[in-house]
């Protein structure tokens, strides 16, 4: 029986109510977003209409410069920036990660102390002498001092990987003809992940620039990168899959594993020969667990 005239159902009352209430919410979520945008906190992706976004062509992501003091470190690292490479491996640059003198710094540590490089014994867990890695590097235990502190937080703070989690940094040197054969940073033994698991990710820091060569490659990675900026300028080792030129500062983050905890065969990688000067890098691997040191 219909509700007598001038009256309002209980069941329109409440229909009401629950509209009210969800544009009240999206009234409110509206704010919050509008206000994190205002303050940078939020940013959006930046286009160019010259750059159509392809497979191919990697997508950029401006970081907002906000007031806000991460720590004292060295020098000024400039407008940091993201740049999306791929999602087969996931591989991402995060641009001017490191100021110019914190490279100096870690090249200026570690340069006493180089020693050819080697490469993990997947039987004994031991360090090994291999001809697909000829390069001399050292290691930077974690923690070592306030600048290394303070570069490792900024690693945890862009990866959201525990600081705790991570190996000490590793500091490299390749001179001209140097290499390092394409690999994996993940293991496929139980002995190497007796201590923190698996391997779960790398960070690779460009300490300085090369005049020709030395590029990090991707020979696996999903895609079509001959149309990507500054193709032709990479040397041919380059150009076997998706590449990245070091630039002094910058950062490659990509992952080992897929997000459904699985190994991801798309992150061999490798070092190409530096064809003119040297290159200097850093490298941190961080695992699934508690890497004790």
């Amino acid at each position: 029986m219909p509700p007598p005239k001038g009256r309002v159902s209980r069941h329109q009352g409440k229909r009401t109510s629950t509209v009210t209430l969800v544009l009240s919410m999206l009234l409110m979520l509206s704010v919050v977003l509008l206000m994190l945008l205002a303050l940078g906190i939020l940013s959006l992706p930046v286009g160019s209409d010259k750059e159509p976004t392809s497979v191919g062509n990697p997508i950029k992501f401006k970081r907002m410069t906000l007031d806000i003091v991460e720590g004292e470190g060295l020098g000024n690292r400039g407008e940091q920036w993201t740049e999306v490479l791929s999602w087969e491996p996931r591989a991402f640059v995060y641009h001017n990660f490191l100021s110019k003198e914190e490279c100096e710094y870690l090249i200026n540590l570690a340069r006493p102390h180089m020693v050819k490089s080697t490469v993990v014994d997947s039987k004994t867990g031991q360090s090994k002498d291999s001809r697909v890695r000829t390069s001399s590097g050292t290691f930077l235990r974690r923690g070592r001092d306030k600048i290394i502190r303070e570069i490792e937080k900024r690693i945890a703070d862009y990866t959201f990987i525990p600081e705790d989690h991570g190996e000490g940094l590793q500091v490299l040197h390749y001179e001209v003809g140097q290499k390092y054969e394409p690999h994996y940073d993940y293991f496929l033994d139980a002995f190497n992940t007796k201590n923190g698991g698996q391997r779960i990710a790398t960070l690779l820091m460009y300490l300085s620039d090369v005049e020709e060569g030395g590029e990090t490659v991707f020979p696996a990675a999903k895609g079509n990168f001959s149309s990507t900026p500054g193709w032709n300028e990479m040397s041919a080792c380059a150009k076997r899959g998706l590449s990245v030129k070091p630039k002094m500062g910058d950062a490659l983050l990509f992952w080992s594993m897929r997000p459904d905890a699985t190994l991801d065969p798309s992150s061999l990688h490798g070092g190409c020969p530096v064809i003119k000067g040297n290159k200097w890098s850093s490298t941190k691997w961080m695992h699934v667990e508690e890497y004790k040191v």
